[in-house]
């Protein structure tokens, strides 16, 4: 589907963080391959085992907030997975393309707004890691409203506690159930991210557009 974007008509940019702003290889690589090897190894389980394990409760939680929740998956899985973010800090990266469309929406007056999922200790994390906070205008975890972004509950939250308005707002996020929610609840302009981790295939949208390269759009805003 092509990106066919009208900037005089967005004045807010709402930001998904991990898979759009920052390589999602960091997350894949902890919560597919460090956490499970750390619970085989504690729990003198084989491997296998431990990713059935995790699994299983990964998919009983999807699209909840326990899911993004660091202090639901330490209790679960009897890890502390607050020390083990903080351990593999130095894998969190920003996309190559990034800064440009961030420097890019600044310099052309629009507002900027992460609103991520993640938790909020796992934000400082990243945050501190990268630099990201001094290009964005605000920063948002949904745990501060107690919904996802998969939640109409969340949308109306943050809409009450920013006042941005839904026809001259943008979202552009690497999940096309995310972006289905942000649709359905009224935000005029939904973006997806087709190449959200660089380790992996990219992957396709069936119901918004997507791009793979900010720059495409930074050429857009000039």
């Amino acid at each position: 589907m092509q990106v066919t974007l009208n900037w005089s008509e967005i004045d807010t940019v709402l930001l998904d963080m991990d898979g759009t702003l920052l390589d999602l290889a960091f997350d894949r690589h902890f919560w597919l391959e460090h956490v499970p090897e750390t619970l085989s190894r504690e729990r003198a389980i084989t491997l296998g085992e431990a990713h059935q394990l995790i699994e299983q409760k990964y998919q009983a939680v999807m699209h909840t907030l326990n899911w993004y929740c660091l202090d639901y998956w330490s209790q679960e899985l009897a890890l502390d997975i607050r020390a083990m973010t903080w351990e593999k800090r130095h894998r969190a990266a920003m996309r190559e393309d990034t800064l440009p469309l961030l420097q890019a929406l600044r310099a052309a007056g629009k507002r900027t707004i992460l609103l991520t999922n993640a938790h909020p200790y796992n934000l400082d994390v990243k945050l501190e890691q990268t630099g990201l906070a001094a290009h964005l205008d605000l920063l948002l975890s949904t745990h501060t409203f107690g919904y996802p972004k998969e939640d109409p509950r969340l949308w109306q939250a943050v809409q009450q506690h920013t006042a941005f308005d839904s026809a001259r707002t943008l979202f552009i996020d690497d999940s096309e159930a995310i972006l289905d929610a942000a649709t359905s609840w009224g935000i005029r302009w939904c973006l997806g991210v087709s190449n959200p981790d660089s380790g992996r295939p990219d992957q396709s949208f069936q119901r918004h557009p997507a791009v793979g390269d900010y720059r495409q759009l930074c050429e857009t805003l000039r």
